[in-house]
Formats: structure tokens, C-alpha cells, sequence
């Protein structure tokens, strides 16, 4: 066998171990919180050992930004695919269950993202990737919004498609509050598509 052949597998072994990596800290994180949490707690996890860990990850901080940021970018991602399907208008009321389908069904997700929100207000660098994130989210957002211009009418009020954008990403951090608190994904969902139908039309379009 030569070094060619041996290569692809050790990069297929490599990022199969890290993806086990994230996945086991994403439920540790969920579980006890960043900062409670240590390396051989996450090993443990996963399986590996620590000489796995320091392989792919030199700190759990970097564990911890690579696990945001691999969440953050398939959440734009599932948005944008959401807000995607719809012809040339909007179907805001259709568009909204979409996405709170989206954003609310992982309640671990909002405890490990508010955990990412805590560590980003101490640490500037930390804090750009949040804001990068949010930032992705709103662009998806109005992106969609601008292009059903002149067939979607929005209130007035928001001003353009980003000032609409920035009520949604709002309404969202709201409404995720209380959900940390009760846990209840029905009722944050149903209160989220009641202020987003209520936000981006007139409201007569209000799911059930």
C-alpha cells in the first residue's frame, strides 16, 4: 500500500474523530455548561483519548468556537434553505413555520449558544464570530425579503428588508428566553410565528 493510499484514510479517520469530538462536547456543553466542563470529560464522551483530543483541538476553547461555528453555519444554512422554497412572492405565514421549525426545535443548541454568548462578551474575538453568525442569519433573511419586494408588502415601519430582518433576529432572541426557562417548544414556536406573521404583514395571516 502506498503513502497515497494510506492518506485519504487517515483524513477520513482524522474528521470522523472530530466530528465525534464535537458532537460528544456539543452534549456535555448542553448538559453542564462551558466552563464546567473539562477535556477528559469530553474524551470520555467520545471514546478517545486525550492524545485524540490535542490532535485535532490545542484548548477546549478551540473545541468550543469550532463548535459554534460549525452549528451557526448549518442553522444560516437550514434558514436560508427554509426561506428558499417559496416562488418569486412570500408566503410569510408558510415561510414562518418553516423557520421556527428551524430555530426552535434544539433547546440545547439555545443553552450552548447562550453559554457562546457569555464567553463572547469577555472576549472581542469570540464576540465577532457571534456577531458574524447573527449577521448570516439577518443577511438570509433580507435577502429573501428584498427579492419578494414589490410582490410581499412589508409594514412600513421595519423600513427596508434589513430593518425587517433585524425585528425577526429580535423577535427570535426574545422569544428564546422564555423557552430556556420553560422548555415548552410548542409554545415558543406558536408565540414566535404569531410575532413574525404579525411583523411582516398586517397580521390576518397569523398560523393556528
Amino acid at each position: 500500500m502506498t503513502s497515497q493510499d494510506t492518506a485519504p484514510r487517515v483524513t477520513r479517520r482524522r474528521a470522523r474523530t472530530r466530528a465525534n469530538l464535537l458532537d460528544a462536547a456539543f452534549a456535555v456543553f448542553a448538559a453542564k455548561g462551558f466552563g464546567h466542563v473539562s477535556i477528559e470529560e469530553v474524551c470520555e464522551a467520545a471514546g478517545y483519548s486525550r492524545g485524540a483530543f490535542y490532535s485535532n483541538f490545542a484548548t477546549l476553547d478551540e473545541l468550543f468556537f469550532a463548535l459554534y461555528r460549525d452549528r451557526a453555519d448549518l442553522i444560516a444554512a437550514q434558514v436560508t434553505d427554509a426561506l428558499a422554497q417559496d416562488g418569486p412572492g412570500l408566503d410569510v405565514p408558510a415561510a414562518v413555520e418553516r423557520v421556527t421549525e428551524v430555530l426552535l426545535l434544539d433547546v440545547d443548541w439555545l443553552l450552548v449558544k447562550t453559554d457562546f454568548l457569555v464567553h463572547a462578551a469577555r472576549d472581542p474575538a469570540v464576540a465577532q464570530a457571534l456577531l458574524d453568525h447573527r449577521a448570516r442569519l439577518r443577511a438570509a433573511v433580507a435577502d429573501r425579503l428584498s427579492r419578494a419586494r414589490g410582490r410581499t408588502a412589508l409594514p412600513a415601519v421595519l423600513g427596508d428588508a434589513d430593518g425587517a430582518a433585524h425585528a425577526v433576529v429580535a423577535a427570535y432572541d426574545g422569544v428564546t428566553t422564555q423557552l430556556l426557562l420553560d422548555k415548552d417548544v410548542d409554545a415558543a414556536r406558536t408565540w414566535l410565528g404569531h410575532l413574525l406573521t404579525a411583523l411582516l404583514t398586517d397580521g390576518s395571516g397569523t398560523p393556528e
